[in-house]
């Protein structure tokens, strides 16, 4: 998949895959930690007859801009990006597809573009909604006990580890090595190549380390606090199609139990037998549901 280099409006840089008829309608592709747009090689290649797929390497990542500091990643400069990518490819209108982090950011880009109707639709693939999802860190502790990682992700005594050796040791410390094991060869060096560089490794915990999420020790009780506040985001009113890996060790089913409290009419796609990267793990699977959807809202 060929890139090309897009300079946004805000300075920053990203290496993006366009790929498509350039006057289709268009599908932008948003990859997850510790990734690239290369997760997204099945797709872009059952789409792309039909569809303009791009595809960015998002800012942290790879090629792309990695500023160092913390407060550039925070989530509104994430979702940002995604329509100043739009704007420099001439896109008006698009549908999101989001995978992970990149879901999370597709969450907050569906709302945006409810708003100002540039996104027509929303395809997200095991990413949390961010009004659930701060609750059931609370609440479900099968939830909680999985995202223990990010304290490990923020803890500032791993950065000189990761200043010497990348992001690899890190994830395998967080993950026991099972983040890249179901990859072809091919995969795992490209993405263990990319992981070695300590720029991107600090772009990319900076997500982590910005987000506004708490995730509360193991111990602490299993309630929400007094003075919880839900995140102020109006019900989702496009099309939305959640495609969800139901053996994610990361992200419980859990997620999927009030999609019809914050989404109007969500579809939801559940594939058996699959861990976190549905995308790549069973790319059937995922494409289908894709297609489905993709055709019942054209």
């Amino acid at each position: 998949m060929e890139q090309r280099r897009v300079t946004l409006a805000n300075g920053i840089e990203l290496d993006v895959v366009d790929a498509g008829p350039a006057d289709a309608p268009a599908l932008i592709f948003l990859h997850g930690f510790p990734e690239s747009h290369r997760t997204w090689r099945n797709q872009i290649a059952h789409f792309s007859d039909r569809y303009r797929c791009i595809a960015p390497d998002q800012r942290g990542y790879r090629g792309s801009s990695k500023p160092q500091e913390v407060e550039a990643y925070t989530p509104d400069k994430l979702v940002g990006d995604v329509f100043l990518l739009a704007d420099a490819l001439g896109i008006q209108n698009f549908t999101i597809v989001g995978h992970d982090w990149g879901g999370a950011i597709a969450w907050g880009v569906a709302h945006a573009g409810m708003m100002n109707g540039r996104v027509t639709r929303a395809i997200i693939a095991n990413a949390p909604h961010p009004v659930l999802f701060p609750e059931l860190l609370y609440t479900n502790r099968q939830q909680r006990e999985a995202s223990q990682y990010f304290s490990m992700f923020r803890d500032p005594a791993n950065d000189p580890m990761i200043r010497q050796h990348g992001l690899a040791p890190l994830l395998m410390k967080a993950f026991e090595g099972k983040v890249a094991s179901k990859l072809e060869e091919e995969e795992q060096a490209a993405m263990l190549q990319d992981w070695s560089d300590p720029d991107a490794a600090f772009g990319m915990l900076n997500y982590y380390r910005a987000s506004p999420i708490t995730v509360p020790p193991v111990d602490a009780p299993y309630a929400l606090p007094d003075d919880y506040t839900p995140y102020p985001l109006p019900k989702l009113a496009i099309p939305t199609l959640v495609i969800w890996a139901m053996e994610d060790e990361a992200l419980p089913a859990a997620n999927l139990d009030r999609l019809g409290e914050v989404i109007e009419d969500p579809k939801v796609a559940k594939v058996p037998d699959c861990g976190h990267f549905v995308q790549w793990e069973t790319p059937e699977a995922f494409n289908a549901a894709m297609e489905d959807f993709l055709t019942a809202t054209e």
